[in-house]
């Protein structure tokens, strides 16, 4: 483990959260993700289930886990099941999970091998009255293979046709949406290793670096750190920043152009988001620095109107305004445009055409009720942006934030982001 590991009270008080949502005499399969192949023999990494390390901590392949509150024996109310390990596996793979190490990850104290499932699943679908599944339910999500989850799905209601069966995706998202304490401190760490690699970066980057090398001088401090690239990291120098996309990462960076870096790191499966834009030379040009500092006090606003109680699409809107009277100083819209504009075409959108923030934690965008108004606890994406493609100019600022009753948090305060103190940075 690369990690400091979790205290096992936060997935105990997980799976008491998700007991109370359940209906009575209920019970939940979760299945770890497939192993995905490339070509040939090769093989990806696994990414372990979100839900299923949300409620055990467990991050091993073929693992299952089976969740009866209501059983009548207390032994059956928490069941793990592992992969059984040889000595062909550990030769080959290395070591898995010991029963006695999966009992101290999780806190569940019954662990049985895999061969144990079907038997022991049949037992208690005799006695259940209902069976919570799970699926991978995202609104952005692309599903193409065959999922472990929708095999199982298919199996299990062939087998036990009528049984009633539910989406435990629905209470997933929103116990998810609000992180504990145990959570926000691993985004916090996240944080850091962002920070470290920023800082890494200020006081590399120059002209003649390549994209590329600017990825690898964050890598360094991720891996090191015990962490990881949250997502695949967008290095883009020049008319680069205003694709948003961009993730080709190979060309040279410039005298004179901006890079644009939408780069963190992951920490124990828990994500942080940042971008900061920076001029490759060290010094932002007149023009780069007034279109540079309307987007911090853009980002500076919506973190500030990032409350409890405030549903996103109006925060989403408080954002849009924010940009549209700085496009206006910026001579970039006119204020004629602004009131002949349609409603379902918005004359800011040619400059700002992406949503000003998103729910981050185990996944980077991670699942909740976005329909619902805003909560305390929730992890916020702050991240405005202003995109010039006539001028090959694209500046976005984004930090982690928590929202707090009190309002947002930034967790990456301590980043540098004023377009002066990046300019003493870069000099030094």
């Amino acid at each position: 483990m690369k990690y400091t590991p979790i205290d096992c009270k936060l997935f105990v008080e997980n799976r008491l959260r998700l007991s109370q949502l359940m209906e009575k005499n209920s019970l939940a399969v979760l299945n770890a993700n497939d192993i995905l192949p490339t070509n040939a023999d090769g093989t990806m990494p696994l990414k372990p289930n979100s839900d299923l390390f949300y409620l055990t901590g467990i991050e091993q392949e073929e693992t299952i886990f089976l969740f009866y509150p209501d059983a009548v024996d207390a032994d059956s109310r928490e069941i793990l099941f592992m992969k059984e390990t040889n000595p062909l596996i550990e030769t080959w793979e290395g070591h898995k999970l010991t029963k006695e190490e999966a009992r101290k990850i999780s806190g569940i104290k019954n662990v049985q091998w895999l061969s144990e499932f079907r038997k022991t699943f049949h037992n208690l679908m005799c006695d259940c009255d209902a069976v919570y599944l799970n699926t991978n339910e995202h609104k952005r999500a692309v599903v193409e293979v065959q999922t472990r989850d929708a095999r199982f799905i298919e199996e299990c209601q062939k087998r036990y046709p009528l049984h009633k069966y539910l989406r435990l995706a629905r209470l997933m998202h929103r116990l998810r949406a609000i992180k504990s304490p145990i959570e926000v401190d691993v985004i916090k760490k996240a944080c850091n290793l962002t920070a470290k690699g920023f800082e890494r970066v200020l006081k590399f980057v120059k002209p003649g670096v390549n994209e590329m090398e600017v990825e690898a001088e964050f890598a360094y401090e991720f891996i090191r750190g015990g962490g990881y690239f949250a997502y695949q990291p967008i290095i883009a120098t020049g008319k680069n920043g205003c694709a948003l996309h961009y993730i080709k990462n190979d060309e040279q960076c410039k005298s004179g152009q901006l890079l644009l870096m939408d780069v963190a790191a992951g920490y124990a499966n828990y994500n942080s988001d940042m971008t900061r834009t920076i001029p490759v030379n060290g010094k932002f040009s007149p023009r780069q620095k007034k279109v540079y500092n309307a987007v911090l006090r853009v980002l500076k606003g919506s973190m500030n109107n990032l409350k409890p109680g405030k549903l996103i699409k109006e925060w989403q809107k408080e954002a849009e305004q924010m940009i549209e009277k700085e496009l206006v100083d910026l001579g970039l819209l006119t204020t004629r445009e602004i009131k002949r504009q349609s409603p379902d075409s918005p004359a800011v959108k040619k400059y700002f055409m992406h949503g000003v923030g998103h729910p981050i934690g185990l996944d980077v965008h991670d699942v909740g009720y976005t329909t619902e108004p805003i909560q305390a606890g929730w992890v916020m994406t702050c991240e405005p942006g202003i995109y010039i493609r006539e001028e090959e100019l694209g500046i976005r600022l984004e930090n982690t934030v928590l929202v707090t009753e009190n309002g947002a948090v930034d967790l990456m305060a301590s980043i540098p982001i004023e377009a002066e103190e990046i300019e003493e940075i870069m000099k030094k």
